[in-house]
């Protein structure tokens, strides 16, 4: 069986089969968040792409002020430890659950072969896998025993926002992720600033040889890293590049930057998909440069794999 990837790319494929996420939550407000806090002044900043790397068809410009905050952001991503405590206070099922399938990149998929069911048709190197979720993000024969530092992935949307609903938090604007991810720095590409990757120095978890199918890993990591690897940036946000994409609240339009206001955007008040940032541990410049603080992507709000997890933000705008 071929997956299509009508809502999602070459990086975040869109092999969903389940319905929206049951609405009408009935634990507002309830959990416990326990992820390590950052307090960002408000502050003006100069959104999109700045160096000229940006991809056409992901509406990376123009260029424009946006002035944004104070937030209360997440220092990391959700990590499976977090979640945990999340679905077990509420016995939450997710997307993938309910579902029954997953995308798994094909080199880490740790399940009997019957459990592949498919391959995404644009991206032939991810595998739709019966039985991964998030406790079991390679596969039926996989867990996330050792893993409870990495940050939690196959949630969709609908989950990070049943998260969001529990803890009493929110999901962030792309205009406060952008901001959040620069650290400080203007018009750079990465949270660090303009210097590539490579050379030995890998500042953020990506994908090191050929892609897709020799993985070097000289940073030591084949997929997620903990969420406290490598060093954080000007804020103290830890790896808001790489590891895994970031779901975001807004809609994803190309075409928003055009008519964006300049006080705290909110994105498109329509849309079919969601708005992803950040990159994750399968970006290479030869496929996907999207790891830039400016790139953007998107997926329908149901969609899941194994590279896309989420951080929050407090209620307070």
């Amino acid at each position: 069986m071929n997956f299509s990837a009508p809502g999602g790319s070459c990086c975040t494929p869109d092999i969903a089969r389940a319905p929206t996420a049951v609405k009408g939550i009935a634990f507002k407000g309830r959990g416990s968040h326990q992820v390590e806090q950052r307090m960002l002044p408000k502050a003006s900043f100069l959104m999109g792409d700045s160096t000229g790397d940006g991809n056409p068809v992901d509406g990376e410009e123009p260029v424009h002020t946006v002035v944004v905050g104070p937030i209360e952001m997440d220092a990391t991503t959700v990590t499976n430890l977090d979640f945990d405590r999340f679905v077990s206070d509420t016995h939450y099922q997710t997307d993938a659950e309910r579902s029954g399938v997953s995308a798994v990149f094909h080199s880490l998929v740790v399940a009997p072969v019957e459990d592949v069911v498919g391959r995404v048709r644009q991206s032939p190197w991810w595998a739709g896998v019966s039985g991964a979720d998030w406790r079991r993000p390679y596969g039926r024969e996989s867990s996330i025993e050792g893993l409870e530092d990495h940050p939690v992935v196959h949630v969709s949307w609908n989950d990070a926002m049943a998260y969001c609903e529990w803890a009493d938090r929110r999901l962030p604007t792309e205009a406060e992720w952008e901001y959040a991810s620069r650290g400080g720095l203007q018009a750079k590409r990465y949270p660090w600033g303009d210097e590539l990757p490579g050379g030995g120095k890998w500042p953020t978890n990506i994908w090191q040889g050929v892609f897709p199918a020799q993985n070097s890993k000289d940073d030591g990591w084949a997929a997620t890293a903990p969420v406290r690897s490598y060093k954080p940036n000007g804020f103290g946000l830890w790896q808001t590049v790489g590891n895994v994409w970031e779901w975001c609240a807004d809609w994803f339009d190309t075409n928003y930057y055009r008519s964006s206001p300049q006080q705290n955007p909110k994105g498109s008040p329509l849309g079919k998909s969601r708005v992803l940032r950040g990159g994750s541990y399968l970006c290479h410049d030869s496929y996907c440069n999207r790891y830039r603080n400016s790139a953007r992507s998107h997926n329908r709000p149901e969609s899941t794999s194994g590279n896309v997890g989420f951080r929050t933000v407090g209620q307070a705008n």
